[in-house]
């Protein structure tokens, strides 16, 4: 080869390299400043200065690292690590701040908030209330009024906090609003499709606030419910309400606390709360122990079929082995959720095609037993596909040679699969099985979209029989009296908390297997 063609084959790859690697540093760099100058500026409007210092230390430290040749291995590390706090750290750090607060319906904003939400929700009309021409508009995606006075025709732009004058509107003869800077204006229809969200806005003036009355009418009200800064509580409508800071709630003297509270911390009262309320602790036993043992039946059978298949399609006679494999597939490749549904039906009672298949009479999700034996069937039939994947790949990097070696010595197959082929695909698939058994301890969809949990005892409509703690815990928390996020989170901990020990626990016997057989 001449020195110039060599030349320009050792310079190529160089060249090829330092390109890939440029356009690299400027797509992360371009990532990191598009993300300060969205993010900066809600940071700064909310007064979250910790957070800005933080947003613009890393995007300092990502800049340097970037726009200076040093620190190459830093350079791959980054992206990786940034994905990992921000994908895995943070949501499991927030679920655990969340879970010592009382996070959820009526308990979502500050104190200010509740005050404000507690005095514009009870807003009655009194005789001889100011009345204003309603038009419904839009600011971004914020629902505003359009208020017009009829005697002075003076426009104003109200909304959940201010009410402001707004000049450059167009008025028509009628008092609507037709056209406004900044606002875009419904139609009727699509101002009665919101129905809901415009009776429930209320502008606060100096008085008491300003609400609909339709969809063409507005009308000025004052509070029956005040607050008092000197006694901190809420007066009016015959009772007093004081504050209580532990709970974020107005209590009056019965013990009786307003509905809108506002969020604190509650320290471990919703850990204790799990542990000590009978309509939770009563049953919480039962139904890890069905969960543990749902988990545990469906990586095993999961797991038993898939690797049956896998085998039979390995065997070297085997032919169509290609066609076999597309269509033992198809449930992975089908959307579960809509497959956990067409199977809800299939296990009905009265037209269920199972009964009429084979000519039963079998309420399916009447009865416990049969009900947990459907919903480990049908977690069967859609998670053997994964396992038969995982297992075909697995015996592709076993040696032939290690079971021809165990026949030449007078194994038998069977003895040739328990004593080779078996302990070296356990220790392959292990670390899946135990992410398997992390995945189905938490399968809301596979009972949620199947049995709903159910069926249900008759003195407990709280529980059912195919409940796991995902399902109980989100039947707990969302099913009634509203969300209760932090309630639902310290849960979240508890769950989190024994799967994370049974996977140390099977991963520690993993490395030892791994020891045996390395």
């Amino acid at each position: 080869m001449a020195p110039d063609a060599r030349e320009t084959a050792r310079r190529g790859p160089r060249r090829t390299v330092t390109t890939a690697f440029v356009v690299s540093r400027i797509a992360v760099l371009a990532v990191a400043a598009a993300f300060l100058l969205y993010a900066a500026p809600p940071l700064a409007a909310a007064g979250s200065w910790t957070g800005l210092g933080v947003l613009g230390a890393a995007t300092a430290v990502i800049g340097y690292l970037y726009l200076t040749p040093r620190h190459i291995p830093a350079k791959y590390l980054v992206p990786g690590t940034v994905f990992l706090i921000a994908f895995q750290i943070f949501p499991v750090l927030y679920t655990v701040s969340t879970a010592f607060t009382n996070f959820g319906d009526g308990h979502r904003g500050d104190k200010q908030a509740a005050v404000t939400a507690i005095e514009t929700g009870s807003v009655r009309q009194a005789p001889g209330s100011p009345e204003y021409d309603l038009t419904v508009g839009l600011r971004g995606q914020e629902l505003v009024f359009l208020l017009v006075d009829p005697d002075t025709e003076q426009v104003r732009l109200g909304t959940a906090e201010s009410l402001s004058p707004l000049t450059g509107a167009q008025v028509g003869v009628t008092g609507k609003v037709l056209r406004a800077p900044g606002v875009t204006v419904l139609t009727t229809p699509q101002a009665a499709a919101r129905g809901p969200e415009i009776s429930a806005l209320s502008v606060p003036t100096p008085d008491g606030a300003i609400k609909a009355n339709g969809l063409s009418r507005a009308v000025e009200g004052k509070a029956a419910l005040v607050y008092d800064a000197g006694c901190d509580c809420v007066r009016g409508d015959g009772g007093t309400w004081t504050a209580d800071d532990g709970q974020g709630y107005f209590v009056n003297a019965a013990g009786e606390h307003l509905a809108q509270g506002w969020q604190v911390d509650v320290g471990f009262d919703n850990f204790t709360q799990v542990l000590t309320n009978p309509t939770i602790s009563g049953y919480f036993l039962s139904v890890f122990g069905w969960n543990a043992g749902f988990a545990l039946a469906s990586v095993a059978g999961t797991f038993a079929l898939g690797m049956a298949v896998a085998l039979a399609l390995h065997h070297p006679r085997m032919r169509g082995t290609t066609v076999y494999r597309i269509a033992l597939i198809l449930p992975y490749a089908m959307p579960s959720f809509a497959m956990l549904l067409v199977w809800r039906d299939l296990f009905n009672r009265d037209f269920g095609l199972i009964n009429q298949l084979f000519g039963l009479d079998v309420d399916w999700m009447g009865q416990p037993v049969t009900a947990r034996l459907a919903v480990i069937l049908v977690n069967l039939w859609l998670g053997f596909p994964y396992m038969f994947l995982v297992t075909t790949g697995a015996l592709q990097a076993i040696p032939r040679e290690l079971t021809e070696a165990a026949s030449i010595d007078g194994a038998t197959p069977w003895q040739g699969f328990r004593r080779v082929t078996l302990p070296l695909l356990l220790v392959a698939l292990t670390p899946l099985l135990i992410s398997s058994f992390a995945f189905n301890f938490n399968n809301f969809n596979a009972i949620a979209l199947t049995s709903e949990g159910g069926p249900f005892p008759a003195e407990n409509s709280q529980v059912g029989a195919t409940d796991l703690l995902i399902t109980y815990t989100f039947r707990l928390a969302f099913g009634t009296g509203g969300a209760q996020f932090g309630f639902a989170a310290a849960i979240s901990v508890f769950i989190f908390a024994i799967v994370a020990v049974i996977s140390a626990v099977a991963f520690r016997r993993t490395r030892r297997q791994e020891e045996v057989y390395a």
